[in-house]
């Protein structure tokens, strides 16, 4: 918006309407927190001014300003004690909140001892004005005092910032203390700064603009300025009676500003939407020597574009010191390496675990050149002050780290691959399930089949039986009625050279994942637009199948749908065998899933529906039928726009039995494997039906299937918990604290009877994918399922 155009809005913010105009409270007036009056409304009933629970507790109140019209009690200002030392006020149900007869406006405990006060006398009158401004006015209407001289976390449109005028973060959103993050306003411009908690000291500044200012204007048509025209944020409403606006410094650090709609406002599936924010990636934004960094010391800091959110995450084997404060970083689950260890005890009691795509960028304290990437994890893993060893081989680079590790990050661009140093065998180990009490506990099998009995002569048996009978996954000779039309059956397939590739990965150097089939590099070809790749080296072929490795790839090539992988083309020269796939951005659909910041439950759905329309074009579809065998969410890769993408189909027939996850003849992971696995029966595509019945529980629920850790034993197995709670009429249960979710449990009921399903022990009582695809998308009726608990007594 150009500087012309800006001048008549600033006179406007600063023409502040007449006073008289308002509803005002009158000297005398109180307020209390269970009282007959709780709070001062504005005209129109959009502000409040009053009490307000924390967290729902009402014994325990601030004393705030919130949006009262939504069904979300936004809190947009809250007293604090002093300047000096500004600790949010709380009191209890027996304070008391007056306007005096002097004109002073005091807040007392239930003891009578005041406990906050504007400081200010002579007042005539308050009022709660529809800007979300409480002002205390003197006969002529001027203010002697207003709330937005002194902002919390929070501005409103209208509402102007003057250069030594700050924001600061909640602690975490239910804890209205000082936070970490702090927006500070001087005559030089603007800056986000980290700041040390409870002391306030300022860290290196993680976003700023710097301009000669004189303040910062939220203005009516919804745009940030500061200075004359410098937009800190440049959404502009066409409309703003129809929205509620306001801009946080969040939490997490980032400064956004929000709408919300007011039409149907009082509906409980409605919610602020983020319409712009600084910075673009607070994970990537600050590098400070002092300090933790965006996240707590040894956590690292994950980026969400789809929903510009960020999340905090320990690494393997280390967990959050508090799981709701995380700002107070990890800890270790492990007892830490002791110096007095020799080389032999130390090579038997820990090793060093590979984690791509994160960094601790400082915290060195020593570095080597010209080494091997085993001589670099060689040096700390016997250095009892390493904990973690990073190797660029590039240049053949070492560094060693200790802890506290700070500003850590995960994002792609990053090249090094890191060495966390962890204790070998510190997870919990599972008992190994005895086989006959599968007969009698379906809990057991899962956890049994899981973890999978390689050693047992049981299994062993099992094993010859399913390889003589054939009993594997492959792609089927049974032929469909091809329902694509012909100029959808994709591009054809490039064949690669090995050197192409090499060079296109450099050197095979970024692992993005591994798995049963083998591993996978990121990649960018030299053609006109660079495209990024992924890379699958296949480690094992069928022995029957090298040979027609080629017509084989060229049957997977041949699929094309918006909901499988890609595949661009192949690599068959001498012994090496590679696929080469379109890249897929946001990576694997557990990275989402089961961290601490769960995906809305509206993407989630639309995964769902993704994922059975994917399968059912593998079963359906084609003209030759494709049966995966490994559905799971590692296998259900997200493009940018966060579509559901099934990838490694049809390598089923490619591998055989002798390159699984598992070692046996039993192709699948733990968790997701059909029951029809362990018996003497042909395996069909409901083996695919069934691990889908699982990936939908773990997309409602956001949690793992099998969870051996989970603090109540009925929680350990997702799908036995899951029909217990939609059993006993308790689907809440399962999506405790996601508010969304709560908000349309009509549809989580909906889900998780065609998940169970989808889960019956006997394959021909699951439906098919197409038909699982209709009652998702409520094209057919879902009668209640089968209670699907039965089946382990034929298991033997």
């Amino acid at each position: 918006m150009a500087a012309p155009l800006l001048l008549p809005l600033i006179l406007l913010l600063s023409s502040t309407p007449p006073l008289q105009a308002q509803q005002n409270i009158t000297q005398g007036s109180s307020l209390t927190p269970q009282g007959p009056t709780t709070s001062w409304h504005s005209p129109s009933g959009d502000f409040a001014f009053g009490f307000q629970p924390i967290d729902g507790n009402t014994s325990v109140y601030l004393l705030a300003i919130w949006f009262n019209k939504i069904g979300n009690l936004t809190v947009t200002w809250y007293a604090k004690t002093s300047d000096q030392d500004p600790v949010p006020v709380q009191v209890s149900s027996g304070s008391r909140l007056q306007l005096n007869s002097n004109g002073a406006l005091s807040l007392q405990d239930s003891t009578g001892t005041e406990v906050w006060s504007p400081q200010v006398v002579g007042a005539s009158y308050a009022a709660m004005l529809d800007s979300g401004n409480f002002v205390l006015a003197a006969a002529d209407g001027s203010t002697r005092w207003e709330s937005f001289k002194y902002p919390t976390d929070t501005i409103l449109p209208t509402q102007v910032l003057t250069p030594g005028m700050s924001l600061r973060s909640r602690i975490i959103p239910t804890d209205y203390s000082n936070g970490r993050f702090l927006l500070d306003l001087q005559s030089t411009g603007v800056s986000l700064y980290t700041v040390a908690v409870p002391s306030g000291y300022k860290y290196d500044p993680y976003w700023s603009m710097d301009v000669n200012t004189t303040d910062l204007v939220f203005n009516a048509t919804g745009a940030i300025y500061i200075g004359n025209n410098t937009e800190i944020t440049s959404w502009v409403i066409s409309s703003i009676a129809d929205y509620y606006l306001r801009a946080t410094l969040d939490p997490d650090g980032v400064f956004r500003q929000y709408m919300y709609p007011k039409k149907d406002n009082n509906q409980s599936n409605q919610a602020w939407s983020a319409v712009d924010f600084k910075p673009p990636n607070i994970c990537g934004a600050q590098l400070t020597k002092i300090g933790s960094g965006i996240c707590g010391f040894n956590s690292y800091c994950l980026w969400n574009g789809a929903n510009n959110q960020s999340t905090c995450k320990c690494p393997d084997q280390y967990s959050f010191i508090d799981g709701e404060r995380k700002y107070k970083g990890c800890k270790p689950d492990f007892q830490p390496q002791s110096c007095d260890l020799d080389e032999a005890a130390i090579m038997t009691q820990f090793m060093l675990m590979p984690t791509s795509l994160v960094d601790w960028p400082l915290s060195d304290y020593e570095q080597y050149t010209s080494i091997t990437k085993d001589q670099c994890q060689k040096l700390c893993l016997t250095d009892c002050f390493c904990a973690v060893a990073v190797f660029h081989s590039e240049d053949n680079t070492c560094w060693k780290k200790k802890m506290p590790l700070s500003n850590g990050n995960m994002a792609d661009n990053v090249q090094r691959t890191v060495y966390i140093k962890v204790r070998k065998n510190n997870g919990t180990q599972s008992e190994i399930t005895d086989p006959n009490k599968w007969k009698k506990d379906k809990k057991n099998w899962i956890i049994g089949s899981s973890l999978f009995l390689g050693s047992s002569v049981l299994v062993n048996i099992l094993l010859i039986s399913i390889i003589l009978l054939g009993s594997y996954c492959t792609i089927t000779i049974k032929q469909v009625p091809a329902m694509q039309s012909s100029n959808n059956i994709g591009l054809p397939l490039k064949a690669f050279t090995y050197t192409e590739l090499e060079k296109a990965t450099g050197g095979f150097q970024k692992v993005i994942g591994t798995g049963a089939s083998g591993i996978v590099y990121k990649g960018q070809l030299q053609d006109d637009l660079s495209t990024h790749i992924a890379v699958k080296k296949i480690d094992k072929l069928a022995h029957e199948t090298e040979k027609e490795f080629t017509s084989e790839v060229q049957t997977i090539g041949r699929t094309h749908h918006k909901n499988l992988v890609r595949l661009l083309g192949f690599c068959n020269e001498g012994k090496e065998r590679l696929l080469v796939y379109e890249f897929m951005t946001n990576g694997s659909l557990n990275r989402f899933l089961f961290g601490d910041a769960k995906l809305q439950w509206s993407i989630r759905a639309q995964l769902v529906l993704g994922v059975a329309r994917g399968l059912v074009y593998l079963h359906e579809e084609c003209s030759t039928q494709i049966i995966h065998c490994d559905i799971k969410s590692q296998n259900i890769l997200l493009d940018d726009n966060f579509t559901a993408k099934i990838s490694d189909f049809g390598l089923a027939k490619l591998l055989r039995t002798n390159q699984t996850q598992t070692n046996t003849g039993i192709r699948g992971t733990r968790g997701y494997v059909a029951p029809e696995w362990f018996k003497n029966i042909g395996i069909t595509a409901k083996v695919d039906v069934y691990s889908f019945g699982v990936i939908l529980l773990e997309l409602v629920c956001c949690r793992r299937n099998v969870e051996l850790e989970a603090a109540e034993e009925d929680q350990k197995i997702l799908t036995d918990w899951a029909n217990d709670c939609y059993r006993y009429g308790r689907i809440d249960f399962l999506v405790k604290g996601d508010e969304e979710a709560i908000s349309d449990l009509k549809n989580v009921e909906r889900f998780v009877a065609v998940a169970l399903w989808c889960l019956q022990e006997d394959p021909t009582m699951r439906p098919t994918m197409l038909k699982v695809t209709q009652m998702l998308g409520e094209a057919a009726v879902v009668p209640s399922p089968p209670d699907p608990t039965s089946f382990v007594s034929t298991l033997a």
